[in-house]
Parts: structure tokens; C-alpha cells; sequence
């Protein structure tokens, strides 16, 4: 299925991808989010991955719903990598920034994100983002 026609019906399942060089980063996001945020929207599928060069080719790849892209990551932080899929994806998907502090939301701008959530996550907060933008996402 093409990113082009993943939305002409709603999906039984949407699937989002979680960045973080931080294994308890991405538990922490996928514990927060469960398998359901909301009873309108599908169940999540969770792509976790650990290293830049992997986001690039699950998002080159399509499919992706949403990406939640940790802003802390070492060596390739989530800005950097969201600036450069917003400038290279035709078609890029949402993407939501954990930021370092509140005050780091300016620099998640500058990366074209469409969302973010300080550190440490606050579960509701992060689940309220991902929630607008999957609804986004799907009405598109």
C-alpha cells in the first residue's frame, strides 16, 4: 500500500514510529500512548527505532502515520532528523518532538514538527498531541 492510498479508508491500524538512542525513551512513549489512545481511533503499531539511518528508511519506506522523534537522541537528534524529513519527503507524515525543556518548543518549529512534548513525558500531554495529530492525519 502506497502513502498515496493508505488513507482513502480508515486503517484498522495506524502505525507510528518512536526514535530514541533511549530503549526507556521509546517504552516510556509506547506505555504512554497504549495500544489505543483514544476509542476513536485505530490501534497503534509501534515501530521503535534506535538509530537515524533506520528513521530515514522506515520513512522513505512509507506507511508511517506519525513519528515521535526524541529531541535528546545522541548522536542525531530528532530536530535535525525532522528538518530533514520535512525537506525531503513529499509526503511526509506528522511528526511530534520530545523536547529537552518547555522552552525548546522554538527549536521543534524550526524543525517543521508539527507537535511537541517536553521532557520528562507527561503521559496525557503526549497522548492530547498524538491524538490531534493522528485525527489530523486520518481526515486528511
Amino acid at each position: 500500500m502506497t502513502d498515496a492510498t493508505a488513507h482513502t479508508s480508515r486503517p484498522d491500524r495506524l502505525r507510528v514510529l518512536v526514535y530514541s538512542d533511549d530503549a526507556s525513551t521509546r517504552q516510556k512513549v509506547v506505555l504512554a500512548l497504549g495500544k489505543r489512545p483514544h476509542p476513536d481511533l485505530p490501534e497503534l503499531e509501534y515501530v521503535e527505532v534506535a538509530t537515524a539511518p533506520v528513521v530515514i528508511r522506515e520513512m522513505d519506506a512509507g506507511g508511517i502515520d506519525l513519528a515521535v522523534l526524541d529531541g535528546e537522541a545522541v548522536p542525531a537528534g530528532g530536530m535535525g532528523i525532522a528538518k530533514q524529513l520535512k525537506d525531503e519527503l513529499d509526503e511526509c507524515p506528522p511528526i511530534l518532538v520530545l523536547t529537552g525543556r518547555p522552552d525548546d518548543a522554538w527549536l521543534a518549529s524550526w524543525s517543521r514538527a508539527e507537535a511537541a512534548v517536553p521532557h520528562p513525558l507527561d503521559p496525557i500531554r503526549l497522548s492530547e498531541a498524538v491524538i490531534a495529530l493522528l485525527r489530523t492525519r486520518l481526515s486528511a
